[in-house]
């Protein structure tokens, strides 16, 4: 059993890569993908850990793309961390990430919220600050009691302290991935909120435009989805990938590798997509 989406504490993950090998080794996966969002910097101390234990690790990354309807991630799997191309395209992101939380914070404020960027800091490791980070910060002075309380009233999309920030068109994300050396996927494809027609026509233009693979197995995903993703996957010629989208405490019903408990990525979506990536 494999999990190809997680998260460290270098993006908005709570277990360090290290920590992550290790409880992937617990709870006896043979691969993991470290897929941070939108950086590659935890990358080569996840590989090594990995190879230290034996266990079969996958450099990746998350990258949010600009779409009209909903929420688009990429998933990019076997990508060389130190591309320049991507690289620069991460730092941009990761920039427009700067911008949106001086706002994000300007709001809290305005609504009687007293948080500070140096509250927010103190639950960030690494580089990345992102929302579940002011969402521990406004736990801290118990303005809400969880996470989800955080997103649900204040920080999730059209809440009162939401803001949007800067994203690269999927387009972009597809080709900087692919100029990595990598192989782009479409993560969690419900979140763009499209119809099955719709979203139909949206996978095949992103596929001409050289999508690789489509995430069929995901901790939300309804039996009917996945069978929808897989058609579509057979449709477009496109590798299946699934994951857990494991972030730790944040979410702390999530387990690494099942999901909320019936999720099962197997072995066998290892080899097409290395293959996809050129590997074999």
């Amino acid at each position: 059993m494999i999990d190809l989406h997680t998260h460290s504490t270098f993006s908005d993950g709570s277990l360090t890569p290290v920590e992550l090998a290790d409880l992937a080794v617990k709870e006896k996966l043979t691969a993991i993908a470290l897929t941070d969002h939108d950086t590659t910097a935890g990358i080569s101390v996840f590989l090594a850990a990995c190879k230290e234990r034996k266990l079969i690790g996958i450099a990746g990354v998350e990258i949010s793309a600009d779409v009209d309807n909903g929420t688009m991630h990429m998933l990019g799997y076997h990508v060389d961390p130190g591309n320049a191309v991507l690289s620069q395209v991460l730092a941009k992101i990761r920039s427009g990430r700067d911008d949106r939380n001086s706002l994000i914070i300007e709001k809290l404020n305005r609504i009687g919220k007293n948080i500070t960027m140096a509250d927010v800091l103190k639950h960030v490791t690494e580089e990345v600050v992102g929302r579940p980070h002011f969402a521990e910060a406004m736990m801290d002075k118990g303005y809400v009691s969880s996470v989800k309380e955080a997103f649900d009233f204040y920080l999730g999309k059209g809440k009162a302290a939401y803001v949007d920030r800067f994203r690269f068109t999927p387009e972009i994300g597809i080709e900087s991935i692919k100029t990595a050396g990598g192989v782009a996927v479409l993560a969690h494809p419900a979140t763009l909120g499209l119809k099955d027609k719709a979203l139909r026509e949206f996978v095949g233009t992103l596929a001409e435009a050289g999508l690789g693979g489509i995430e069929v197995y995901y901790s939300e995903h309804s039996s009917d989805q996945v069978i929808f993703y897989s058609a579509l996957a057979r449709e477009f010629k496109l590798v299946k990938t699934g994951g857990s989208d494991f972030h730790g405490k944040t979410t702390p019903d999530m387990r690494l590798g099942r999901g909320f408990g019936p999720l099962r990525v197997e072995d066998e979506l290892l080899e097409p997509l290395e293959a996809a990536a050129g590997r074999r």
